[in-house]
């Protein structure tokens, strides 16, 4: 396998998560049925971001909050936003809920924070719910930068290296591998690219547009949902997008394979829950986000932020998840990151 060519797709204190509001057909709201009564039924739902607001994992939260709750699927579904160390310290809470009718967002992201931050609390604690979306991501300068193209701007990196900075999501997470695959791509090896990257990670999007729209950065990586606005209102130049294909969204924006360099890398997103809890709770959220899914609504949201149609639950979904483990962890001990 080429990795550098490989699409990885990849609450606050107690009282936050009391938010829940889980109850079910069977018992009036502990959240699974008990012994011979009918299987759980999830009237309301909590979504937990574990990031800050303005970034993809918020915008994705909140979106499936308005969908399911717009469209009747769940009576409630009120966000919590839990942001740092890419996710990890929402995680280590998760594995303190004990509503099962609990979701939190998750993804590539995540994937890498682990491994970077030392996360005792790992996905293979949680259990997995859904795959919903995967998203290229976008390489960004100001609108004065003085780089017109991505070549100049990574051949600026190797050359001044830590004078140049960079930012993006967390650390180890998708922003992150994309700066260290281009790093690789244009022949620094191991322990060169942390050497030469300068990487400033934040815990939500709009950490990322202030950094970059301040122009106290030289460029920027995020999804292209996060940025789109700011590019079309001409604040930010996108130089690169790091999908397959050139997206919609951003018409004349060449792939980072176009620009040069054989990198593709596509960060997915997904929601998992506590580890703990029952088959049947498994099945009822997993049944609750496949009616989601399967919405007019849910299709257009995917349509209106630019997002791939990625859905996957059961076991296809627990192989996904174990594999793209493996493919991130080998990427960031590659990439010098870990």
């Amino acid at each position: 396998m080429k990795r550098s060519r490989t699409a990885l797709m990849a609450i606050a204190a107690a009282a936050a998560l009391a938010l829940t509001g889980c109850s079910t057909a069977a018992d009036g709201g502990d959240g699974s049925a008990s012994a011979g009564d009918a299987e759980p039924t999830f009237t309301d739902v909590s979504v937990i971001v574990p990031a800050d607001p303005g970034g993809g994992w918020d915008q994705t939260g909140r979106t499936i909050a308005k969908v399911l709750t717009e469209q009747d699927i769940v009576g409630s579904a009120p966000v919590t936003n839990v942001g740092g160390a890419g996710g990890t310290i929402g995680l280590a809470q998760l594995a303190n809920v004990k509503d099962p009718a609990t979701l939190m967002v998750d993804g590539l992201v995540m994937v890498g924070a682990i491994e970077t931050n030392g996360s005792q609390v790992r996905l293979e604690d949680t259990t997995p719910i859904a795959r919903l979306t995967d998203e290229a991501l976008v390489v960004v300068v100001p609108a004065d930068s003085p780089y017109k193209d991505l070549k100049g701007l990574v051949e600026d990196i190797v050359e001044r290296g830590q004078e140049v900075t960079v930012t993006g999501g967390s650390a180890g997470g998708a922003d992150h591998i994309l700066a260290g695959l281009m790093l690789e791509a244009a022949g620094l090896k191991g322990a060169e690219i942390p050497a030469k990257l300068n990487y400033t990670p934040n815990a939500g999007g709009g950490e990322a547009v202030s950094l970059i729209l301040g122009g106290k950065v030289a460029a920027g990586i995020s999804g292209v949902a996060e940025f789109q606005q700011h590019i079309e209102a001409g604040t930010m130049r996108a130089l690169a997008v790091s999908g397959e294909e050139e997206v919609p969204q951003l018409p004349g924006v060449p792939t980072i394979t176009e620009a040069g360099y054989d990198v593709v890398l596509t960060n997915w997103r997904g929601v998992i829950a506590p580890g703990d809890i029952t088959d049947a709770d498994r099945a009822e959220l997993e049944r609750i986000m496949t009616e989601m899914h399967d919405t007019d609504a849910w299709t257009q949201e995917l349509k209106t932020k630019g997002w791939a149609d990625a859905f996957l639950i059961g076991p296809e979904l627990d192989a996904f998840v174990t594999q793209n483990i493996s493919d991130v962890t080998g990427t960031l001990k590659n990439i010098g990151l870990i």
